[in-house]
C-alpha cells in the first residue's frame, strides 16, 4: 500500500493537466479510498487533515486582509519603497532581509513565512516582477536564519549533537550561522542574476503609488477574472496582494493596525505564541475597531488555497502512515565510502523533506550520523550539510510554506504559482542535497 500510494499521488498530479480536475478535492477522495483499502479507518484518515495549518493560514490571510481594506499594507508597501530609495533591486531583496531577521532571532519558520509571504508577494504583484522569485527569495532568507544560535535548527543541532555524542568544537554555533547566511547569500545572488538577466525583475526605480481613479476599488467583491464590466470590458479580480491604489486610510486606521500587526509580531516571536490564533484575534479587533462591512475579511481568505494544500497534507500524511517515505529512503540507501553515505543521508533528507515536516527530518536523521563521524567525516560538516540538505526544498507547495505562498498571491496567479513551485521544489530534490554536501561536508 505505500507503493501504491506514491503511484497514486504521482497520478494526481498528472491529473491537474486535465480540464475541471480539483487537486485539493481529488487529494482528499484519495486519501479516504486510499484509507479504506490500506483498512485505516476514517476517523484516523481525517485526523491527518492539518489543523494547525487552516489556522494558521485563515487567520494570517485575515489579518493581513483588514490591512488591505484600510489602506494600510499599501501605505507599509510605500514606506518599504522609500526606505531602500525606490531602487527595484533593493525592493526585491526587502523579503529576503526580512525572512533572515525573524528566522536569526528565533521564529519559528511557519511564523516567519507567514509574515514575509503577503510582503514579498504584496512586492511582486506592485512592482510586476517574478511571484516565484519573491517567494524563493523570501523563504531562502528565512533559511538564511535558520541555524543561529538563537534559531529552531541552531538549537537542535546542537542539542542533538550533543545527546548522540557528537563532538562540536566551540566555534560550531557561529559557523552553522555563516553556513546558512553563505547558502541563502548564493541563492539570493543566483536567483537576481537569473531575474534581472530574464527580466522578471525590473530595473531602474519606482515611486510609491498614488490613488487612481482607474485602478480597480479595493473594497469591491471579488469576482472570477474576466468577468465583463458593464463598459464591456474586464473586470479585474482583487485579492490580498493585487496591485490596487487603494485609500491611504485615516491615520487612526493605520496607527490600529499596524499596532496589531506588531503585537502579533512580538507576541508570535518573543512570546511563541499561536500566529495563527493571534492573526484571527487581530483581524477581528480591526473589524470591529474600524467597523468593516460584515463578510469582507472572510470574502478575502482564499479558500482555495485552504482546500489544496488542506487535501496534499492529508493525504501525505496517509503516505507517511503507510511508511511510503521509508520505501523512498530504503531506494537511496547503499554501502559506501562515509562521504558518499552522507551524500545519501542527504538525498534521504532532502527527499523525504519535500513532503514532510523538515525539522522533523533532520531530528529523524540526525542519528544516523554518529557512524559516519567515527569513519572520518567532519562532524560540524555533516551536521551543516544534513540541515541545509533538509530545509532547501521546503521551497514546493505540498506543506504549510507553499500554501502561505500561495494565499498571498493574486488568485489569477496561482495556478502558475502552484506549477512554479512544484517545478521548483522537485529540481531542489535534485540539486541541493548535492550542494549542501560539495560546499559544507568538509568543514
Amino acid at each position: 500500500m505505500a507503493v501504491v500510494s506514491i503511484i497514486v499521488l504521482v497520478a494526481l498530479f498528472a491529473a491537474t493537466t486535465i480540464r475541471g480536475f480539483d487537486l485539493g478535492l481529488a487529494a482528499l477522495s484519495a486519501a479516504f479510498l486510499l484509507g479504506l483499502a490500506a483498512g485505516v479507518p476514517v476517523d484516523e484518515v481525517t485526523a491527518f487533515f492539518p489543523a494547525d495549518f487552516f489556522v494558521l493560514i485563515v487567520g494570517v490571510t485575515a489579518m493581513f486582509a483588514a490591512a488591505q481594506l484600510n489602506g494600510t499594507l499599501d501605505w507599509l508597501l510605500d514606506l518599504l519603497l522609500k526606505l531602500v530609495g525606490g531602487r527595484l533591486v533593493l525592493v526585491a531583496l526587502v523579503p529576503f532581509v526580512v525572512g533572515a531577521v525573524l528566522t536569526a532571532i528565533g521564529t519559528l519558520p511557519a511564523a516567519a513565512t507567514a509574515i514575509v509571504a503577503p510582503i514579498a508577494l504584496g512586492l511582486a504583484a506592485r512592482y510586476r516582477f517574478s511571484p516565484l522569485l519573491a517567494a524563493v527569495l523570501g523563504i531562502t532568507g528565512i533559511i538564511s536564519g535558520l541555524l543561529s544560535p538563537l534559531a529552531v535548527y541552531g538549537v537542535t543541532a546542537r542539542e542533538l549533537s550533543t545527546k548522540l555524542g557528537i563532538a562540536l568544537p566551540g566555534s560550531a554555533p557561529v559557523t552553522f550561522l555563516l553556513g546558512g547566511l553563505l547558502t541563502g547569500v548564493a541563492v539570493c545572488a543566483a536567483c537576481l542574476l537569473i531575474g534581472m538577466r530574464t527580466g522578471a525583475v525590473p530595473r531602474g526605480r519606482a515611486t510609491a503609488a498614488t490613488p487612481d481613479a482607474t485602478a480597480p476599488d479595493a473594497t469591491a467583491p471579488d469576482v472570477p477574472p474576466g468577468t465583463p464590466a458593464p463598459d464591456g470590458g474586464a473586470e479585474p479580480r482583487t485579492a490580498l496582494a493585487t496591485v490596487v491604489a487603494a485609500p491611504s486610510g485615516s491615520r487612526t486606521a493605520r496607527t490600529l493596525t499596524v499596532g496589531c500587526l506588531l503585537a502579533v509580531v512580538v507576541l508570535s516571536v518573543g512570546f511563541d505564541m499561536n500566529v495563527g490564533y493571534l492573526g484571527l484575534t487581530a483581524a477581528l479587533v480591526l473589524a470591529l475597531a474600524l467597523r468593516s462591512e460584515p463578510g469582507e475579511i472572510v470574502a478575502r481568505i482564499p479558500w482555495g488555497v485552504v482546500l489544496l494544500i488542506g487535501g496534499l497534507l492529508t493525504y501525505v500524511g496517509l503516505m507517511q502512515h503507510l511508511g511510503a517515505f521509508e520505501q523512498l529512503s530504503n531506494l537511496l540507501r547503499i554501502e559506501a565510502s562515509p562521504a558518499l553515505s552522507l551524500l545519501l543521508l542527504c538525498y534521504i533528507a532532502g527527499v523525504t523533506s519535500f513532503a514532510a515536516s523538515s525539522i522533523a527530518v533532520f531530528v529523524t536523521a540526525m542519528p544516523l550520523l554518529p557512524p559516519l563521524v567515527e569513519a572520518g567525516v567532519s562532524p560540524v560538516g555533516a551536521v551543516l550539510a544534513l540541515a541545509l540538505a533538509s530545509v532547501l526544498v521546503d521551497i514546493n507547495p505540498l506543506g504549510i510554506t507553499g500554501g502561505l505562498i500561495l494565499s498571498a498571491a493574486e488568485p489569477a496567479a496561482r495556478p502558475r504559482l502552484f506549477r512554479q513551485l512544484l517545478t521548483y521544489g522537485l529540481v531542489s530534490i535534485v540539486v541541493a542535497p548535492f550542494l549542501a554536501w560539495l560546499a559544507f561536508s568538509g568543514w
